[in-house]
């Protein structure tokens, strides 16, 4: 990896019980994407259409507060949205992704994940997105039973089989017990460190190329 460059990316596909809005890690000209949800997201985010996410998005404010976000509109339903980048970002410099969402409801079971997906000629289309739409990471709370993590994934193709294996962290942090509004954010830098942070405090620090930060290990 070369020298890492401050990247926020606000690409987000979102899953399960969450009200989400995005804010801001770093304001300079690296920014790729910033989405704060004031506007509608219509015509802007596209939707899928496939039969497993029939969760229905609206745009409407947080209960009891004035800012406007995306909000999942029916409990027990998948929900997915995609939105293009103008061209594919290379993880390789390092890359800061980093989303808000206020469970207003609490939450159950359920998960509220962003994912950077691999470019659409790796076999997607926006409006059929489903689980199986290759990406490369998968980010965010995840919550039901004895499950309570900030997951991360890094699926990375292994350069001597040339096959896409996903490289989970292990012992991420858990998610927060309220119904308040967090911040979560993972900062991949080019020295193969990563960060997790909830509401801009460090709560992980790993390495992708070590067995005891990752299962497995990632390799170069």
């Amino acid at each position: 990896m070369r020298e890492a460059r401050r990247v926020t990316l606000r690409v987000a596909i979102v899953f399960l019980l969450a009200f989400v809005s995005f804010n801001q890690l770093f304001a300079d000209d690296d920014t790729i994407l910033y989405e704060t949800f004031d506007e509608s997201f219509s015509g802007r985010w596209i939707v899928s259409e496939k039969e497993d996410y029939k969760g229905e998005w609206k745009h409407e404010k947080s209960k009891g507060h004035d800012d406007y976000g995306l909000l999942v509109s029916e409990p027990a339903k998948k929900y997915a949205i995609v939105k293009e980048l103008d061209e594919p970002v290379s993880l390789k410099d390092g890359i800061v992704l980093q989303f808000e969402t206020r469970l207003q409801n609490g939450l159950e079971c359920g998960g509220a994940y962003l994912k950077y997906l691999r470019p659409q000629d790796a076999g997607w289309v926006p409006k059929g997105f489903d689980s199986e739409s290759p990406y490369s990471i998968m980010f965010g709370p995840d919550k039901c039973g004895t499950t309570n993590k900030v997951h991360f994934i890094l699926k990375h193709k292994n350069p001597k089989s040339g096959e896409y294996v996903e490289h989970h962290l292990k012992f991420p942090p858990s998610v927060p017990h309220d119904k308040l509004t967090h911040v979560y954010t993972a900062i991949l830098k080019s020295d193969n460190e990563l960060q997790i942070l909830v509401d801009g405090e460090e709560k992980k620090k790993a390495n992708f190329l070590t067995s005891d930060d990752f299962e497995p290990p990632c390799t170069t």
